[in-house]
């Protein structure tokens, strides 16, 4: 089967206690088109200016990434600088450059039309839907979304919810969306504008996955050291989704597997700057942590309970 991407291609500059890095590759396509790479081949519709490094575009087709979708435009690509302190939560945005991504128009190849699997990143939901109109009949569609677009066209993302059928978001978004404090009453609301499934972002507290019958609960994996948080919610994603195409099970067990690669890949992203760590990173890697994911949350059932 087949995924396609679309969001935003960028370059960030990223300061936090433990380091700095500027005009690095970033963007939530980008960090959920590597991270899916290594489950199945992606098709990436984004678009970046004139000044884009060459070098990036290599690394991307070095993982065999389908750019056919990704327009060059004159004038500069998007970029992002913000800074996190200590906690490592938030980031805090110091400035945002929209560049090239003001006059995006998303045009998806024909070959990119019969995707099996979509995810739409968090970009205006009017281009979202116009992403949807051009793909045809696919299996699944997922979408993310930012408190820009909750706050800013929030009748336009209500449309957008009623055509997917899994919302993947951070806890702050959902309760912004839902207009509510608390996450389970947070879910319901959400889920009653109609997704199925709903995915619940939690950062160091790991991620919570409901749908109308279950609720499931993932740990953030441990880590000794985290250097640079960005790109986390992508790199999920990207696992998530790649997991659920490369296997094709969308059955409830299958997408609990899916939560866990994401899970897995979000928290490999987060142990260097910008994609570094991801860049060299083996499936046997992937693998080896997903099993001890296993093990951290395994624990014995009492008899009689």
């Amino acid at each position: 089967m087949s995924l396609l991407v679309v969001g935003t291609v960028a370059l960030d500059s990223v300061k936090t206690p433990f380091g700095e890095a500027r005009d690095v590759l970033g963007g939530s396509a980008t960090y959920f088109s590597v991270a899916a790479s290594y489950f199945t081949n992606v098709h990436l519709v984004a678009v970046v200016g004139r000044d884009f490094p060459e070098e990036h575009l290599r690394f991307l087709r070095s993982k065999e990434i389908d750019l056919a979708g990704l327009q060059t435009l004159d004038g500069k690509t998007f970029r992002w600088r913000g800074e996190y302190g200590f906690q490592l939560n938030e980031a805090h945005t110091l400035e945002t450059q929209l560049n090239v991504l003001q006059s995006f128009k998303p045009v998806l190849p024909p070959s990119y039309q019969t995707s099996d699997m979509v995810f739409l990143g968090n970009i205006d939901p009017v281009l979202q839907q116009e992403v949807l109109r051009q793909v045809k009949r696919p299996r699944l569609v997922a979408c993310d979304t930012m408190n820009f677009w909750i706050e800013g066209k929030r009748d336009d993302l209500k449309q957008t919810l009623k055509l997917v059928d899994i919302v993947i978001i951070n806890d702050g978004e959902a309760r912004e969306l839902a207009g509510e404090a608390n996450l389970v009453k947070a879910a319901k609301t959400i889920l009653s504008n109609g997704p199925k499934t709903l995915i619940i972002k939690r950062g160091e507290y790991g991620v919570l996955m409901f749908n109308e019958k279950t609720v499931f609960a993932a740990p953030a994996y441990p880590l000794e050291a985290v250097f640079d948080p960005t790109g986390a919610g992508d790199s999920f994603a990207g696992g998530f989704m790649g997991h659920l195409t490369q296997r094709g099970d969308l059955s409830e067990a299958g997408i609990r597997q899916a939560v866990v690669f994401g899970s897995v890949m979000a928290s490999f992203n987060v142990e260097s700057f910008s994609l570094d760590r991801l860049r060299g990173l083996t499936r046997r890697e992937i693998d080896d942590r997903y099993r001890e994911f296993g093990r951290l949350t395994s624990f014995e059932h009492l008899q009689g309970v």
